[in-house]
Parts: C-alpha cells; sequence; structure tokens
C-alpha cells in the first residue's frame, strides 16, 4: 500500500514538473535546461514596458484635484463697516519671488488660462471690470505687432509678414491688487476680500528712456480662484508643501504697499505726497488705522 503511494506521488510531481516547464508564456525557455536561451525576451519589435518618467517621488494628482472652499455668505446689513484700498506688488521682493519663478511666472499663467478661457481679461479705462478684453486686444498685449521678413526657399524673394509680439515675462516686474476690508458685525471681525489683479508693465520711448508703467489688464480674482487652486506656487524650504496660487492670496503670502484708498477726491497718495518717504509712512498710517478699527470696537 505504501509503495503504491509513492508511485503515485512521484507521478504527480513529475506531472508538475513538466507542465511548469512547458507552461506557455515562455516560449524560449529550454524545456530540458533550467537556463533560458541566449535573446529570450527579446524581439524585434519591443514594447514599451518601462515605466513614464515622473519627476517626483509620486505623480502629483492632488492640485489637479483640489476643490476650493466658497466665500461664506455676508449679508449685506452686516457689513457696518468697508474700505477699498489699492496695493502695489514688487516681485524684486525676497517673499515675492515665487511670483517671478522662471519656471511658470504668475504672468503666464494667467496668459494662459485667458487663452484657454477658464478667466476673462478686462480693459483698464477703469478698475470695476466692466469692460472684457477682445480676442485681438488680448493677443495685442505684449506691446504691438513687429514686421518680420521672410525668404522664399525656392525663388529668394523677401516678403514681410506681421507678427504680433509675444510677451516677455521678465517685463513684469510688479502686480496691482485691489482688495476691500470690511467689518462683519454677525462674526465681529474684520476681513478682506481681493477683487482684481493686475499685472504692470513699463512703457519705453524710442531710445529706451522708461517713461511710465501702466496696467495691462485686470482680473476679477473671485472668479480666478479655481483656477489659481489648481496652478502650484513655490514655496520656500519645502518643495512638497503643495501650495497653490490661490493659497498664496487667501494666506497672503506676500509683500505690498499701499499707494491709494478709496477717497472723495479719488486720488492717490503720490497725489498728495511727493517724497517717498513721505508715501510710505502715508500707508502705513492706512494700514494702522484699518488695525485699530477693529481695535477700538473691543473694551478690555
Amino acid at each position: 500500500m505504501k509503495a503504491a503511494f509513492k508511485l503515485i506521488l512521484l507521478l504527480l510531481l513529475g506531472a508538475s514538473t513538466t507542465l511548469v516547464a512547458q507552461r506557455p508564456g515562455n516560449p524560449n525557455t529550454n524545456p530540458d535546461s533550467n537556463f533560458e536561451l541566449p535573446g529570450a525576451g527579446q524581439t524585434d519589435n519591443p514594447t514599451t514596458d518601462f515605466p513614464a518618467p515622473v519627476n517626483d517621488i509620486v505623480e502629483k494628482r492632488t492640485k489637479m484635484e483640489r476643490r476650493i472652499l466658497p466665500y461664506e455668505d455676508v449679508r449685506e446689513a452686516d457689513v457696518m463697516w468697508q474700505k477699498r484700498i489699492w496695493r502695489v506688488l514688487d516681485v524684486r521682493e525676497k517673499i515675492n519671488l515665487p511670483f517671478a519663478n522662471p519656471q511658470r511666472p504668475l504672468i503666464t499663467i494667467l496668459m494662459e488660462a485667458a487663452e484657454r478661457g477658464d478667466i476673462e481679461l478686462y480693459g483698464t479705462l477703469d478698475d470695476k471690470f466692466t469692460t472684457p478684453l477682445t480676442e485681438d486686444e488680448r493677443k495685442g498685449l505684449a506691446g504691438g505687432i513687429d514686421t518680420v521678413p521672410v525668404v522664399n526657399p525656392e525663388t529668394y524673394e523677401v516678403t514681410y509678414e506681421l507678427v504680433a509680439r509675444e510677451l516677455n515675462p521678465d517685463d513684469i516686474r510688479r502686480y496691482r491688487l485691489q482688495e476691500i476690508w470690511f467689518f462683519d458685525k454677525e462674526s465681529s471681525t474684520m476681513k478682506v476680500r481681493i477683487l482684481g489683479i493686475a499685472p504692470l508693465k513699463d512703457e519705453f520711448d524710442e531710445n529706451g528712456n522708461f517713461l511710465y508703467e501702466l496696467p495691462m489688464f485686470w482680473v476679477y480674482y473671485p472668479a480666478a480662484r479655481q483656477m489659481l487652486a489648481n496652478e502650484e506656487a513655490y514655496a520656500f524650504g519645502n518643495d512638497a508643501a503643495n501650495r497653490s496660487w490661490e493659497d498664496v492670496f487667501e494666506s497672503r503670502y506676500f509683500n505690498s504697499y499701499i499707494f491709494k484708498e478709496s477717497n472723495v477726491l479719488d486720488r492717490r497718495i503720490g497725489g498728495y505726497l511727493t517724497n517717498g518717504r513721505e508715501r510710505l509712512l502715508e500707508a502705513e498710517r492706512i494700514k494702522q488705522e484699518i488695525f485699530n478699527y477693529e481695535q477700538d470696537l473691543w473694551s478690555y
């Protein structure tokens, strides 16, 4: 009985070994050898079985799936005080360097989003977002049209074509922000809402002398929040911070100074103060006035 059992066990082991040696999917394997034949696994038309390169530890999908939190509803009756403020942000300051990141500056993000139709660009005749730019006006934002010579490769005839200039991101050194500070009576807190972003471009004469700077366009920030939330911004000291441009503006990771507040004459600080130091002191006074308004409502 034991001999028969051993015989059956040996037959089963032999059959399983043969099946493993001749299993499909290994045509280059020699059943009489434990080694693969030369050239095994190599074909004349190799398939792309290699993993796609990921220039990181993992592929970052969070920024594309991030959804913004809508602003809380504020009743008009609860806004007991508000002030409109205009600021200037200089990208050459250290904390503002992400705005001029050579890999993907903010101006490039705004222009590409406008080309895709994700945001609307508004004219600068006023800062009330009343005049959307046309497609031709958007294409001419770089500063005009150049005449480019084109040589025919067959006849060597030279013709001239009109080509719109491409915007150089390095030309954008400052941004203008429009925001509203208001006191919410329901929560008894001072809050701020950014309304618009406008890149400023320097204008020069024919000799290259600086004349003035002008805003290129206005972007209505509340409508651009979702787009900015899906764009990654550089975070100092931590490449895994996963900070978006919406985080930069909402958490105010930037430095700026006030150049105008709402007033009856609609004038800027530079309209009644010419000294640079006095302008900065006036901007600081306005900032402190907003801070003191909230503090003065509390009793200690």
